[in-house]
């Protein structure tokens, strides 16, 4: 099925007979990968439907695509787009990316003020993250808040987090912070005669557009679509620069640490002092 004929829309109550399968998906998937995500049980999804939280995608007979929902930690400072699963039958068809794009957006419009947060071990989901202007950064920077991090509990890397004193582990983690946007809008009107914002040209906006609409309001809209497009396109060209860089780090990180976890299970495990001053190199 092409990508296009995909229906993806914000979750409703209406979408509960779906939660089985999604709960299902997300356990088989996360065992397959060797890794762990917050077990959430049917019920927990279909509140996230309910209260306006989720993003699903269906075809255009019912079959369930993907899903995604949205979590507040640290009373609503941060937000986290968490338990992004797509079906089996419909990887690699870009769905992914559309459910990412419409959770982040729904996240903005429900906490325009909130820092927006993920962990991932996967290059496809920080690929997915840096389109929409997530950057990799230190456990330090996410949430403190101790429900959010009782949720790695299920996961097999767990002990090698808390033994990391929980400031890394096999997952990155990524953050989009709003006050960037609010920034670079503000370093843009500085540069621009009269305070105007400009677009991707550095002109002002609905200058160049103005030139072909006669100055209508179409102008604008059509130089704030071109900004988008080439802000992505800009932040895609960054990613792709760097793309080897996180690849290795990515493996090198998971050969290190699950090496080392592997070497104490064996030999009966060293002292907590080594073992810290070890992940302290990372």
């Amino acid at each position: 099925m092409e990508n296009n004929e995909i229906i993806v829309r914000i979750a409703h109550s209406g979408d509960g007979h779906y939660a089985e399968i999604i709960t299902e998906e997300m356990a088989s998937s996360a065992k397959a990968r060797g890794t762990g995500i917050a077990k959430r049980s049917p019920d927990y999804i279909r509140t996230k439907m309910e209260e306006g939280k989720a993003v699903i995608a269906v075809t255009p007979n019912g079959d369930w695509v993907g899903f995604c929902y949205i979590e507040a930690w640290s009373h609503g400072k941060f937000v986290a787009n968490s338990g992004l699963i797509v079906s089996p039958h419909f990887r690699g068809t870009g769905v992914a990316t559309k459910i990412k794009e419409k959770v982040f957006q729904l996240s903005r419009e429900k906490y325009p003020e909130s820092k927006i947060f993920g962990l991932t071990t996967g290059l496809a989901v920080m690929k997915i993250n840096s389109e929409l202007g997530y950057k990799p950064v230190t456990y330090s920077e996410l949430t403190d808040d101790e429900e959010f991090w009782k949720g790695c509990q299920s996961c097999v890397n767990y002990d090698i987090l808390m033994a990391k004193g929980r400031k890394n582990c096999l997952c990155t983690g990524m953050l989009f912070d709003p006050a960037w946007d609010q920034e670079k809008k503000e370093k843009d009107a500085a540069l621009t005669p009269g305070g105007q914002d400009t677009d991707s040209d550095g002109l002002a906006k609905g200058q160049h557009s103005n030139d072909h609409t006669g100055g209508s309001g179409h102008g604008h809209a059509a130089t704030d679509l071109h900004g988008h497009e080439y802000a992505k396109k800009r932040r895609l060209r960054e990613f792709a620069t760097h793309f080897k860089l996180y690849e290795r780090w990515l493996r090198f990180k998971a050969f290190s640490l699950l090496k080392r976890d592997k070497e104490e299970n064996v030999t009966g495990g060293s002292s907590l002092g080594q073992r810290k001053k070890f992940f302290h190199l990372f």
